[in-house]
């Protein structure tokens, strides 16, 4: 009988000490997993030092995330090159036989002292600069469409001429000699950067100008 009584104690001993173990374990357990206190970084500390850089790199994430503006006019502060001419592709394009013309007599029967030399169809002032005015039958260009002509630049529909119909277009030169010297007659493709509403006035070229000068300056 003592036998079994010491049996039953001993038992009794190791499951007590059993079950302390596994309490012990389960309390050490917890204790991990329990979430740790988050403690702001003061600045100056390591802990903020550490943590701007990550701030840092969200903000540039943001910036990169950010459209980048398209250029309307890339040509005029860029030239022609392989990555503008590229750019091209997006704009419609029409294949046009395309003549120069000047204001002299040869070209519009207007010498110089007529009140209307120099003048265009539309009412502005003839020119040969970052938007040159060229002539272009209504019906296919409206007045006020931009133009982009490989090899002379950007063009604005302000004119017309009574040998320009359908895909012909007059592009205009400030003299004869640069008529033949500089472009004579060429068919080409050239590409719709905008179509005209019909008006075209010295604002618009105003307009235009101005937001050349402002893409260059992005540049």
């Amino acid at each position: 009988m003592d036998i079994i009584v010491k049996s039953v104690k001993g038992s009794l001993t190791y499951l007590f000490i059993a079950l302390v173990c596994i309490i012990l374990g389960l309390y050490i357990l917890l204790g991990e997993t329990e979430p740790k206190p988050v403690v702001p970084a003061v600045e100056g500390t390591k802990a903020h030092q550490e943590a701007a850089p990550l701030k840092q790199n969200t903000s540039l994430e943001k910036r990169a995330e950010k459209p980048q503006e398209v250029e309307r006019f890339p040509f005029v502060h860029r030239g022609e090159t392989v990555e503008t001419l590229a750019m091209l592709s997006k704009y419609p394009k029409v294949n046009v036989v395309a003549t120069g013309y000047s204001p002299g007599p040869e070209s519009t029967g207007k010498d110089v002292g007529h009140p209307a030399y120099g003048i265009t169809y539309s009412g502005v002032k003839a020119r040969r600069d970052i938007f040159s005015t060229i002539a272009a039958d209504l019906n296919v260009f409206p007045l006020g469409t931009i133009l982009y002509i490989p090899g002379y630049g950007y063009g604005v529909v302000a004119d017309i001429g009574s040998a320009i119909k359908g895909n012909k277009i007059d592009l205009y030169f400030d003299s004869k000699e640069d008529v033949y010297k500089k472009w004579g007659k060429k068919q080409l493709d050239v590409y719709v950067i905008e179509r005209g509403n019909g008006k075209v006035d010295e604002e618009v070229f105003a307009r235009l100008n101005q937001m050349s000068k402002n893409e260059a300056k992005k540049q």
